[in-house]
């Protein structure tokens, strides 16, 4: 069996493709698997750390604000967009996929599109509650369209072949026990654990905030604190240097690979609203303070927080609103309620990383049977 992933930009599309990947790999160790990302991309560093070949083509995405550089941008896209479709053929051609599997982002347009034109099915995976651009134009050529959730049939065309699922997950989510965590990280007091981070590429509005949450917790010594600062914030590396911080409570890192380790060992998560994030953080039954991205399509992650606020398993602040008293509310709150909050979870019906992946293994199989 020859498979074809696509789908990158995000962690929030890659991750999802890995689990699935890895899942299949693991139930058929004979299978070959092969990436498609796009150059210069998140997905050139992440997947070969799972062992799987990538290839990339040349694309980029529509450039979406009206200014001077609308029309530029856009013209150098649909230039690309030529270019990758030619690169796809030939990608397709070599490699002669049995099925190919998108998750989303610009990658995903021209290759699977190629892919419909020489009569190669394929299945796509929308992760949020509200399907995004790529999702929405592919949808109608897209044998399967499989959903995270029922509220996102909704804004599908009627016609759309479309199964609910979930979301994938890596497989090592939630397995480990939160105290051996903690210990692991070397934190050995019985202070909260908080875990904060901007999604993959980081975020400047959750940054500065948590800079003044470190420098006021270094007085303090309330929290055991871990932040991702993301591709951009390196400058706290600095700021905790030059403040001269103790860092026997704090552990800074630009990107966190293992989530598992660091979602097992906190109390409370700071984050954005990506949905493969609510997705674990929902598996571990971790209360959680949502900072939903005001620069993403269709404001998708708002609908995601929104979602989950409503669940009462987590809070919402807006990035507008954002303030480091505004955010020390809501972190006081939501330990205070902690016990409250694990009930709420209980009364949810969360799948597994296992039953979820089982899901999309057998609709991938039954798709190849037909």
């Amino acid at each position: 069996m020859k498979i074809i992933f696509v789908g990158g930009g995000t962690a929030g599309h890659i991750n999802p493709a890995l689990a699935i990947a890895c899942y299949l790999r693991e139930r058929k160790p004979n299978i070959d698997i092969l990436y498609i990302g796009a150059k210069n991309s998140m997905e050139e560093v992440l997947v070969p750390k799972e062992n799987f070949d990538i290839k990339t083509i040349n694309i980029s995405g529509f450039y979406r604000k009206l200014d001077f550089n609308f029309i530029k941008k856009n013209l150098i896209t649909l230039k690309n967009i030529i270019i990758a479709s030619k690169e796809s053929q030939k990608i397709i051609e070599d490699f002669k996929p049995d099925i190919c599997i998108g998750t989303g982002g610009y990658v995903c347009g021209p290759f699977l599109r190629e892919a419909y034109k020489k009569k190669i099915k394929f299945i796509l995976h929308e992760q949020n509650s509200y399907p995004g651009i790529t999702t929405k134009l592919l949808s109608k050529k897209a044998d399967i369209v499989m959903l995270s959730t029922h509220m996102a049939k909704n804004y599908l065309n009627k016609n759309v072949k479309s199964i609910v699922v979930g979301n994938p997950v890596r497989s090592n989510i939630g397995k480990i026990d939160s105290l051996t965590a903690k210990k692991e990280l070397n934190f050995n007091n019985d202070k909260p654990v908080i875990l904060s981070f901007g999604g993959s590429l980081g975020s400047s509005a959750i940054n500065n905030v948590m800079a003044e949450f470190i420098l006021n917790n270094n007085k303090t010594k309330n929290y055991n604190l871990i932040h991702g600062y993301g591709k951009y914030g390196k400058w706290l590396e600095s700021f905790v240097i030059k403040k001269e911080l103790n860092k026997s409570n704090l552990i800074l890192k630009e990107y966190i690979n293992n989530i598992s380790l660091y979602l097992s060992a906190a109390d409370l998560v700071i984050c954005r609203a990506g949905a493969i994030t609510l997705s674990e953080l929902k598996i571990c039954k971790k209360p959680s303070i949502l900072i939903p991205s005001p620069n993403v399509a269709e404001n998708h992650q708002y609908y995601n927080a929104l979602e989950m606020n409503n669940s009462k398993i987590s809070e919402m602040i807006l990035e507008k609103d954002l303030a480091y008293e505004v955010l020390m509310k809501k972190v006081e709150y939501l330990l205070k309620n902690i016990n409250k909050i694990r009930k709420n979870f209980e009364k949810l019906k969360i799948s597994t990383s296992e039953e979820v992946n089982y899901k999309i293994y057998n609709i991938i199989s039954d798709l190849l049977k037909h």
